[in-house]
């Protein structure tokens, strides 16, 4: 089977046919030998044109996962380029692991990626908008034909390899705090996070899309039983911080290794530039979500606890050389927080 693939967000972290939104992003992906669609995902119409025009039949949706407005636009595209060409269409869009938090409503307790996570979701769609986009993107490509896979990365970190941005979100702004505090700050509870490396990550994207390409698309999980999550480990996050706070030090950045507890969210807020109903979720939370259809699909993720931790500086030493990410996550945010 011939296929054209469209990664949308590909001027971002997770590095074909790329979509972007401004013209530095359209130049800098196309000196690199990258085809570039410059292509405003809220359009509808430019985009169902565009993607029949480039004959796009799998679409791995990275740009967000808030706001379902722009997957159901490649959803319609896919669908009519489906229509027209007669070939199978594939959607992989991209989750946040903060839906299946116990802090957002997630019911505690240990649950399979392939047990009932879509029932679950969808049973508790109106609690958190993440979830309700999950559900409405795996239900409207059902009712398109569309196959659909929904990755789930937990706390990314390294430095990636794209062209516009590699830097994750959440390490690297708790470096830029804790260099602006000069201290490392954490919450009053200690919890346990799921890491995973960009490289690990991108290669669970790689899988899928493999098997895609294979003709075993539509026999892998997918659609209702189509969750992938990325979790290659765990980590209790006083000792990661810890850990950051030793390498911090040791550059001088900031004035100890022990770190200090955050006064309020308010304040926690204020240092990080996340919205503050969202600061302790971003930071502090956890899924106790067990990764099975990753591992039946040959994941193998070459980052465990231990290596980040022996490697940990990398994260300061990325923010020190590229500064703030380049990243739409934290603009969605404040959206979400206003609505």
């Amino acid at each position: 089977m011939s296929s054209n693939i469209l990664i949308t967000g590909a001027a971002g972290y997770v590095r074909i046919t790329a979509a972007v939104r401004s013209d530095e992003q359209a130049k800098l992906l196309s000196e690199s030998g990258i085809n570039v669609l410059q292509l405003d995902l809220t359009d509808e119409k430019a985009v169902v044109e565009s993607l029949v025009k480039h004959n796009i039949n799998i679409v791995i949706h990275t740009a967000s996962s808030l706001d379902p407005t722009m997957s159901l636009n490649l959803l319609a595209g896919l669908a009519e380029q489906q229509k027209a060409s007669g070939s199978k269409a594939y959607f992989v869009h991209t989750s946040g692991l903060s839906a299946f938090c116990k802090e957002t409503g997630w019911p505690q307790g240990v649950m399979k990626d392939s047990g009932p996570i879509f029932e679950t979701e969808k049973q508790l769609a109106g609690s958190f908008s993440l979830r309700k986009t999950d559900v409405t993107i795996t239900e409207t490509a059902k009712a398109l034909g569309i196959t659909s896979f929904i990755v789930v990365p937990s706390t990314v970190y390294g430095k990636g390899k794209g062209q516009w941005n590699q830097l994750s979100v959440i390490f690297p702004i708790a470096v830029q705090a804790s260099i602006k505090q000069k201290t490392v700050s954490k919450f009053p509870e200690d919890g346990n996070i799921a890491g995973v490396h960009i490289s690990d990550l991108t290669e669970l994207y790689g899988l899928i899309v493999k098997k895609i390409l294979q003709g075993s698309g539509d026999t892998i999980p997918n659609g209702t039983h189509g969750h992938y999550f990325a979790i290659a480990h765990e980590m209790a996050w006083w000792e990661t911080l810890g850990r950051l706070a030793a390498a911090m030090e040791a550059r001088g950045l900031v004035a100890s290794s022990e770190t200090q507890v955050w006064t309020s969210d308010e304040a926690a807020a204020e240092a990080t530039g996340v919205p503050e109903i969202f600061v302790e979720l971003f930071f502090n939370s956890s899924a106790n979500i067990i990764v099975d259809n990753a591992f039946k699909l040959g994941w193998k993720p070459t980052w465990d606890k231990a290596r980040f931790f022996e490697n940990i500086d990398d994260e300061v030493v990325s923010v020190l050389e590229l500064g703030k990410a380049k990243s739409s996550l934290i603009d969605s945010l404040f959206l979400a927080a206003k609505n």
